[in-house]
């Protein structure tokens, strides 16, 4: 990709989006990429708006509508295929995808998961966080593995739990995180200093991530 291409970006969604629009926001600005549609499995959401808003192509693809997983995903493959993304990004999208759909999207498939991994994998992070006494929370980026919410990771941000915090407060500041540290790896990605090796390791600037990189005060410090 020459230094004037932008890369092109399918983004996928369950929900109302607020990861999208980040992404939205910075592709306005100084991320290097062209969303060319966004995705997702349930009808009605509100993050297809936020996508229609901003000129983007949206389309749907419900899951209800597919005896099973793997039907499913062999559909979803076919429909991103068709706008030829260099990246995949999920931004709240609640499915588990099938070793097939990894395996064709390998080293080009990014996750966002609101915990600080490899804890609290899978669903309700922030009451486990609270449940478990963590004094720190956070939410992590990675590129997406057949393991669960396990790929290798590329950036974290970190938030501190405070003794007054239910789940719902602890969840709002671990989204204006996100919506940090979501668009930055994308950047990196789109600027081709970060990539996945055919060992599955991290490589960023062409040096091996012994761990993911922790984005605090608006800066990612190794």
């Amino acid at each position: 990709m020459s230094p004037n291409q932008k890369l092109p970006v399918v983004v996928l969604i369950s929900g109302g989006g607020t990861n999208l629009q980040a992404i939205i926001d910075r592709a306005g600005t100084d991320l290097p990429i062209e969303i060319r549609a966004v995705i997702s499995n349930r009808p009605g959401v509100y993050g297809l708006k936020r996508a229609e808003a901003a000129g983007i192509e949206t389309a749907v693809l419900d899951h209800k509508q597919f005896d099973d997983r793997e039907s499913y995903d062999r559909a979803l493959i076919e429909l991103i295929d068709g706008y030829r993304p260099g990246l995949v990004a999920l931004a709240g999208f609640m499915r588990i995808l099938t070793p097939a759909f990894v395996r064709h999207y390998a080293g080009r498939l990014f996750n966002i998961h609101p915990s600080l991994l490899p804890k609290h994998r899978g669903l309700h992070t922030h009451q486990r966080a609270l449940d478990a006494g963590d004094s720190l929370h956070g939410a992590s980026i990675h590129f997406v593995t057949e393991e669960l919410d396990g790929g290798p990771l590329i950036v974290q941000a970190q938030v501190p739990v405070k003794p007054e915090d239910d789940a719902d407060k602890l969840a709002e500041r671990v989204l204006q995180k996100e919506h940090q540290i979501y668009p930055l790896a994308i950047r990196w990605f789109a600027e081709a200093r970060l990539k996945l090796d055919k060992d599955g390791h991290v490589r960023l600037d062409d040096k091996p991530l012994p761990g993911p990189m922790v984005f605090e005060d608006h800066e990612p410090i190794g």
